[in-house]
């Protein structure tokens, strides 16, 4: 059986809607980011990186990375159509999904969640955060551009509508304002049966 290692409300949520669209079986092992298990030698000895999310394949084999893992699910199960399976709609939906998780969530939520990585002044933090939020919103309004024309990323469900979910979740958390068509997605999503049961599991309210 396959094994998830996670955080509630974190970028592992995205993989976490995956596993249940695809109604995979696996064992859900918490990982508890601000009390340093990511650090414990039992979770090195799985994922040296310190990171979430990992899935450890029903070979022992793991997986990191969110892209890695998105990638990995929607090619073993290709009936799922969570790649569009040409090359050129293959190729734009990990452009989008490695923007958001590249740019939305590295450069930008990154400097509003862990500003301290960012500078050790903390009379820095201000400019910091300011700096982060200002990424996120100039991102979020590329994305809404590419929005226009269709409900999800690139016209069907697929791995990059789990990752921008993810980081529009936050935005709604910390009281970001999404732009017009992010936020419809958004409220796509949350339409989206797997995504409700997903965010109970993880122990949020679906409004």
């Amino acid at each position: 059986m396959m094994k998830f290692y996670f955080t509630p409300g974190s970028c592992s949520t995205g993989i976490h809607i995956l596993l249940e669209e695809l109604e995979l079986v696996f064992e859900a092992h918490l990982v508890n980011l601000l009390g340093g298990a990511q650090h414990t030698p039992e979770y090195l000895a799985i994922n040296p990186k310190a990171t979430i999310p990992t899935l450890v394949r029903n070979d022992n084999s793991a997986l990191t990375e969110f892209q890695a893992i998105a990638y990995w699910l929607a090619r073993s199960y290709p009936k799922a159509k969570l790649l569009p399976g040409d090359p050129d709609g293959d190729a734009k939906v990990l452009e989008v999904m490695d923007y958001v998780v590249g740019t939305i969530h590295g450069q930008g939520f990154t400097r509003i969640f862990t500003t301290d990585k960012f500078t050790p002044n903390e009379a820095d933090y201000a400019v910091v955060k300011a700096q982060g939020r200002e990424i996120v919103q100039r991102s979020f309004a590329i994305m809404d551009a590419m929005l226009a024309t269709d409900a999800y990323a690139l016209g069907a469900f697929s791995i990059a509508d789990a990752a921008l979910f993810y980081v529009e979740f936050w935005a709604d958390k910390i009281g970001l304002t999404l732009p017009d068509h992010c936020l419809k997605h958004y409220r796509l999503m949350l339409t989206r049966p797997v995504v409700q049961r997903v965010l109970l599991e993880e122990g949020y309210r679906v409004a």
